[in-house]
């Protein structure tokens, strides 16, 4: 892979630069790009509980996740996440849904995510993509998010309202606005066909995600916390917090070198990366997402 001299997007046949062009937040908002190198690194792959009252639906426990990272580190073998079926928040076909997901998994099948494939994990999932940073471009009327593995972008729109019907898509409809140091994004319209995170919760297409993202710990973390409400495929409404460390060269360095298993490399700019164009063999998942492939040019 080659290095962008400055922060640019893959955008379909061409490059866009997100440079000066954006220029930075508005007076007072938080920064959470001071500098074209600064991303964030998801810290993992389930969302954290809330304090109190409902929260996620985690990893069983009687099933450990072992991921790529313990492959390298330790040697273990790499499993696919199995849903704690025991979360009280589930309505009975979501259950359902997940018991027969979790059960392809226990047997041994192979049972990839829609992420795997290069298809839009969905809100809120896009908290817990994995290993590669997550960069910000923040404008005085839209805010874009650029996972680097394979460039997935959101648009959140600033200070607007939803509109009247938003036309449904795998990251939905994003509005936001600022309170103070924290950037408030609601969302809705995502495409029920996206799961809510990798155990493959499923929702409806009523689902309502707001995420509140903030620095804390001196700029060196990004916190996100996330309300979910749908009553079509939960029974109550519930909270969830993602926590992202900064990668930044000469401040916050990443700590792994960059592997077969592991691609965070040392830390930024952004990488030039793909994932559609690449050879992909799934070994036999089951229900196994085709590549995307674009019927008419996005531009």
């Amino acid at each position: 892979m080659s290095r962008f001299a400055s922060v640019l997007l893959s955008a379909t046949s061409g490059m866009l630069c997100l440079g000066a062009a954006f220029g930075a937040p508005s007076v007072g908002a938080p920064d959470f790009a001071p500098n074209p190198s600064v991303g964030w690194i998801a810290a993992g792959a389930q969302f954290l509980p809330p304090s109190s009252g409902p929260g996620p639906v985690r990893f069983d426990p009687g099933r450990p996740r072992a991921n790529n990272n313990d492959l390298r580190e330790r040697g273990a073998q790499p499993t696919f996440p199995v849903g704690d079926l025991s979360n009280p928040i589930l309505q009975p076909w979501a259950r359902e849904q997940m018991r027969k997901h979790n059960a392809d998994v226990v047997a041994g099948k192979s049972v990839y995510s829609r992420q795997a494939s290069c298809w839009p994990i969905g809100v809120p999932g896009f908290l817990l993509y994995p290993v590669q940073p997550v960069y910000f471009v923040q404008a005085p009327k839209e805010v874009l998010m650029i996972w680097q593995a394979d460039h997935q972008v959101r648009h959140i729109y600033l200070d607007v309202r939803h509109s009247a019907n938003p036309k449904v898509s795998d990251y939905g409809e994003s509005v936001g606005h600022y309170e103070g140091d924290t950037l408030v994004v609601d969302t809705i319209g995502v495409n029920p066909r996206t799961f809510i995170d990798s155990s493959r919760t499923p929702h409806t297409e009523i689902l309502h995600v707001i995420e509140r993202f903030r620095m804390i710990d001196g700029g060196k973390t990004l916190e996100v916390n996330v309300h979910v409400e749908d009553p079509g495929a939960f029974t109550t409404p519930w909270n969830a917090m993602q926590r992202y460390r900064r990668s930044e060269p000469g401040v916050a360095e990443a700590t792994e070198a960059l592997n077969a298993v592991s691609s965070t490399g040392d830390a930024g700019p952004m990488l030039e990366s793909s994932c559609a164009e690449n050879p992909n063999a799934l070994f036999g998942a089951v229900d196994a997402y085709p590549i995307p492939q674009a019927e008419k040019p996005y531009f």
